[in-house]
């Protein structure tokens, strides 16, 4: 929409003499030639910029500007006066006219006033548009205004009130453990413990104790007694993410406790009570892993009672520009950088990728992005090259790939492009599975995998 201009003036020579040349330059004109009429106007459509003789029938311009004084909405003001009403025009600016023009009206000089004028809110309103964006109440922790992340906040608020297990779903960087710590502090156990813990990351023969804990001497090395987690989130919340990876025998013992309230650590004779609330996530189809039996049915359906599942970055809209600008102004402050905002190139590419590795791939890309700036605003050069489509990620899908036959696996295209982003972190291979939106094991898993001699079926 080309923005909107506002000429109050009553001699119609000069008033169609304006008008003629802001539509020259593309701009949308309303006129008026009385104090009244303005009003009118300025109450039923959206003005960028009003252009005001100080002298109209029906009052003064001065008029006009004293209505405007603390609207934030307020167009921009150009006021035009004779020569000798200066003194006028110096007292419009103190009411909050922008500038002001004397007749007869040089056009050239007129028209770059006009640009300055409008170049100059557009600055103004992106600054506040940008300050609402960091300025904005987090919710625990999370930020958004996107429809689904309103309905993410909404259930949390509801669930954090009951005591039944929950099951957080949603893909890799997207904040599960934000939302169990939500839940844990909207609830009446926000004083009491909160605990993580990633089941991928503890060696399967060490599951048991470190959950449940062990007795000295319940093995070889067992010199002293070991509480487990469950006893260290005793009348608190225990995050249990990526359940999926949690050996099936073990998962028995989690629906034991999640039915009864009792643990028995290893080479106990008896059990003890605990008073957790369990808070189990993943990144993966739950369905499909109770299907293909990683994951207890029984186990399942204890926990989907109270499922969430969060919105992938993709799907919440003008959410990305909002957890763009906080991490910016986050990194900025870190690295005491003064960095204003995005170049709207810049922000463009933001708002197009995809970004598979969701809000902790944004952030990653935020914080290089800092680092590469030497202006006063992020541009597309500061971004990485998979932003910009300049990254020749060739996954090795054939050109006009024929029906199947030719096209490689989707196995075999995920170990390539972690390969790829292995590539590029120089190995760093906690840097590419962030990147990646999965833990360390999951990559590592990946590249075990001898690469399939693609046959491609």
């Amino acid at each position: 929409m080309p923005e909107q201009v506002l000429i109050v003036e009553d001699d119609a020579g000069i008033r169609d003499l304006l008008r003629d040349e802001l539509e020259a330059e593309g701009l949308s004109v309303l006129d008026s030639e009385t104090l009244q009429q303005a009003r009118e106007l300025l109450n039923g459509h959206h003005v960028d910029l009003l252009i005001t003789d100080l002298r109209l029938p029906d009052g003064s311009g001065q008029e006009l500007l004293r209505e405007q004084v603390g609207d934030d909405a307020a167009p921009a003001a150009l006021v035009i006066t004779a020569f000798g009403g200066v003194r006028d025009a110096v007292a419009a600016l103190k009411l909050g006219a922008d500038d002001f023009l004397t007749k007869p009206l040089d056009p050239d000089h007129f028209l770059l006033t006009v640009q300055r004028l409008l170049e100059h809110r557009r600055l103004r309103n992106e600054l506040t548009r940008y300050r609402s964006l960091t300025d904005g109440e987090s919710f625990h922790g999370m930020y958004g205004s996107s429809p689904g992340m309103r309905r993410l906040f909404e259930q949390i608020e509801l669930i954090a009130e009951g005591e039944g297990a929950v099951l957080v779903l949603g893909e890799s960087g997207t904040g599960k453990e934000l939302v169990a710590r939500a839940l844990h502090a909207g609830s009446s156990r926000a004083d009491g413990p909160f605990v993580a813990v990633n089941c991928a990351g503890i060696p399967g023969e060490l599951m048991e104790s470190e959950f449940f804990g062990h007795v000295a001497g319940a093995f070889t090395g067992a010199r002293n007694s070991h509480a487990g987690l469950f006893r260290q989130a005793d009348g608190g919340t225990l995050l249990l993410d990526e359940i999926g990876e949690m050996p099936l025998n073990l998962q028995a013992k989690l629906l034991r406790v999640l039915e009864e309230g009792r643990i028995r650590p290893v080479g106990a004779s008896g059990e003890e009570e605990v008073d957790v609330r369990i808070v189990a996530a993943t990144n993966r189809d739950v369905r499909g892993q109770v299907k293909a039996g990683d994951l207890r049915e029984d186990l399942y359906f204890r926990l989907e009672t109270f499922a969430i599942e969060i919105p992938p970055l993709r799907e919440r809209g003008d959410d990305r520009e909002l957890l763009a600008s906080r991490f910016l102004r986050e990194f900025a402050a870190r690295q005491e950088r003064s960095i204003e905002g995005f170049d709207p190139a810049a922000l463009a590419l933001i708002q197009r990728y995809p970004f598979p590795g969701n809000v902790r791939e944004l952030r990653n890309v935020i914080e290089r992005a800092v680092l590469f700036c030497r202006g006063n605003e992020i541009r597309p050069e500061d971004l990485p090259a998979r932003l910009r489509g300049e990254d020749g990620g060739d996954l090795g899908v054939p050109e006009g790939a024929g029906p199947f036959g030719d096209m490689p696996t989707l196995e075999t295209l995920q170990q390539r492009y972690a390969r790829y982003v292995l590539s590029h972190t120089g190995g760093n291979k906690k840097q590419a599975a962030a990147i990646l939106g999965v833990t360390r094991s999951t990559l590592y898993r990946w590249l075990d995998r001898p690469e399939a001699a693609d046959s491609g079926r």
